[in-house]
């Protein structure tokens, strides 16, 4: 099924990793949210859980292995283009996963890769997908 206008939501997850008091993002390389920094993820698989996906996306982006803990939110993204069709509909599961060692790099759809504080999350300064600074508000507060 196509990513663009499709023909019912689709399934998605977010990786949380914490190292430190930061958290890790990626500057997306793709639409949605292209120029971006958003945590890294992207849509389930037939047959793979929530925890897998997180974990493979974790891994595609930033070559990161990590351990998942749960899931800690879930919220959609529903993007309309401008004759008012829906562009993108994701439903998105939030896993938290504790903190990998080793560097990450940028990879797959990732055009960038940091470790950021929920200051410089909420700051304003960096360009980030409009449920950062929430998320990043439930992990390290």
């Amino acid at each position: 099924m196509p990513r663009e206008y499709p023909i019912h939501p689709l399934p998605g997850v977010l990786a949380l990793v914490e190292r430190q008091g930061r958290l890790l993002m990626v500057k997306r390389a793709k639409e949605p949210d292209r120029g971006k920094w958003g945590f890294p993820g992207g849509l389930v698989e037939v047959g793979e859980t929530l925890a897998a996906a997180a974990l493979r996306e974790l891994a595609e982006e930033t070559g990161l292995a990590a351990e998942a803990q749960g899931v800690v939110d879930v919220f959609e993204v529903i993007s309309p283009d401008h004759e008012g069709r829906i562009r993108y509909h994701y439903v998105l599961n939030v896993v938290r996963c504790l903190a990998p060692e080793g560097e990450a790099v940028a990879a797959d759809d990732a055009e960038a890769v940091g470790w950021f504080t929920l200051a410089e999350i909420q700051g304003g300064e960096l360009p980030v997908s409009v449920n950062a600074p929430r998320l990043a508000k439930m992990v390290l507060e």
